[in-house]
């Protein structure tokens, strides 16, 4: 390990699995003070375990503006600053229009929008001037997907907020860039697509249309998030960098 992230201090929500947990071992493995954020309680100890290294897991729920203060409390009882946060927290189900309830709506936008608004938001006066923020967005944010409008919305927002947030935060010299994967192999899209042989149904097909041959992993979205992070993006901002082996490139 080259130790890139030595001394440094990352956020990283929604790091219990998937992308996220990926990611936060990548950062932890290159020397950095990692704190991740998850709901369950039994996910936390597993992927704090998992991630090893300097990590710190703080549950609670992004969609709630009272567990990020706590997990930026948490952070000030170890540091003074942070250098990077990558605002990964986030999901959806599949509701066409015409079946969208409330709920739906209120619940994807919570976690998806707001979260990651405030997420960045409660960053602000710990985030040293020269940071890295990191925004999930998705490639649904610029392709249609079948029942899956709202999550789509909500990942269109994201991409958006980098184009802003570059804006409000360039006297601060803060970089903001949004990633945007294709279909992962994570836990989420498994469940998404109904577990067991109709999940794998869906990602063969997936894997089917993308250039790559096969859909991602999430150590290689999590390469990307690294690399966006890193003194090597100086001069990278405001991006949305696809990283889905081709997919809505054609």
């Amino acid at each position: 390990m080259t130790k890139k992230f030595e001394n440094k201090v990352v956020v990283v929500t929604g790091g219990t699995s998937g992308i996220g947990l990926a990611t936060a071992k990548a950062f932890s493995e290159e020397g950095a003070s990692v704190f991740i954020t998850g709901r369950r309680k039994e996910a936390m100890e597993a992927a704090v375990k998992a991630i090893g290294g300097r990590v710190t897991g703080v549950q609670g729920d992004m969609g709630k503006l009272a567990d990020i203060d706590r997990l930026y409390d948490a952070v000030q009882q170890k540091h003074s600053h942070i250098d990077i946060v990558f605002a990964n927290a986030g999901g959806g189900e599949f509701a066409p229009l015409g079946a969208i309830t409330e709920e739906h709506y209120q619940k994807t936008f919570d976690t998806n929008v707001k979260g990651v608004l405030f997420t960045v938001q409660k960053a602000l006066p710990l985030l040293r001037d020269g940071g890295s923020v990191i925004l999930t967005s998705s490639t649904t944010s610029i392709s249609g997907t079948p029942a899956f409008s709202v999550y789509s919305a909500t990942k269109a927002a994201i991409r958006n907020f980098a184009r802003n947030w570059i804006l409000d935060l360039k006297d601060r010299h803060i970089r903001v860039n949004a990633i945007s994967p294709g279909v992962t192999d994570t836990a989420g899209v498994e469940e998404l697509f109904g577990n067991g042989e109709s999940a794998e149904n869906t990602k063969n097909y997936l894997a089917s249309l993308i250039p790559a041959g096969r859909i991602g992993k999430p150590e290689e979205i999590a390469k990307a998030v690294m690399f966006l992070a890193s003194d090597d993006a100086s001069f990278v901002n405001g991006i949305e960098l696809f990283v889905d082996g081709g997919h809505v490139q054609i």
